[in-house]
């Protein structure tokens, strides 16, 4: 195993300032899965498990989804909340059992309402309530996807070293061209966040900055259906 001094942030920079893997790029046809920006974890001061990296964060999200509806590409937003007795959270619910723990997310509480700073088309935005990490995981985007025969998945949301990893790599895994704009994605702690997006970078996605990948989209042709 190779050591270092470095932080995860410091290894992070290193590795935009000189990238070793050739990007993956965009497609012709993307899709926008912003997972989990929801009250318990965008209301920082009220809920103990919220969190905040980028203070702009909410900001670049609603931008990015403004290009996506311009060009009419799918823009996604996934939240997680489960039924009263928390059963539907499976095993992934069992290590704590407290009012803040994952399972008492209730559905219709305010902990999993949507920041209020967001927003969202629900006429034409498609909402999941995903019950795992991964946007993915048992939810109907597979099917969608290929209705909308989408090449390029961009991820935005938290956290960085959770469900945004879990997405992006269940994205590569089924052959899209996956984006994670940088400043899109927060952590509760800066070392867990530098550290998967330096992973990510390596392995799984292309992280890059926010802006380019909203210029990107805004010179896009637009989808014809």
């Amino acid at each position: 195993m190779e050591q270092s001094n470095k932080t995860a942030r410091e290894l992070f920079e290193a590795v935009k300032k000189n990238p070793t893997r050739r990007r993956f790029g965009f497609g012709a046809r993307p899709a926008l899965i912003n997972v989990d920006l929801q009250k318990a974890y965008t209301c920082v001061g009220e809920f103990v498990t919220a969190y905040e990296t980028d203070p702009k964060q909410l900001d670049y999200v609603n931008r990015l989804a403004a290009a996506m509806r311009a060009k009419n590409f799918p823009v996604v937003w996934t939240y997680v909340a489960y039924m009263d007795s928390g059963e539907d959270c499976g095993v992934w619910g069992t290590r704590t059992d407290t009012p803040d723990s994952l399972q008492n997310i209730k559905v219709g509480s305010r902990r999993s309402e949507f920041d209020d700073r967001l927003v969202i088309d629900r006429q034409r935005d498609i909402i999941i309530n995903k019950r795992m990490a991964s946007a993915f995981f048992e939810t109907n985007l597979g099917s969608l996807f290929n209705f909308h025969r989408i090449d390029t998945v961009i991820v935005t949301g938290g956290s960085t070293s959770g469900c945004v990893r879990a997405t992006a790599v269940d994205s590569l895994q089924r052959s899209y061209r996956t984006i994670v704009p940088e400043e899109t994605t927060a952590d509760k702690h800066e070392s867990p966040h530098f550290a998967n997006l330096y992973d990510m970078a390596l392995k799984y996605c292309d992280v890059i900055p926010v802006a380019e990948a909203i210029a990107h989209l805004e010179a896009m042709p637009a989808s014809q259906g």
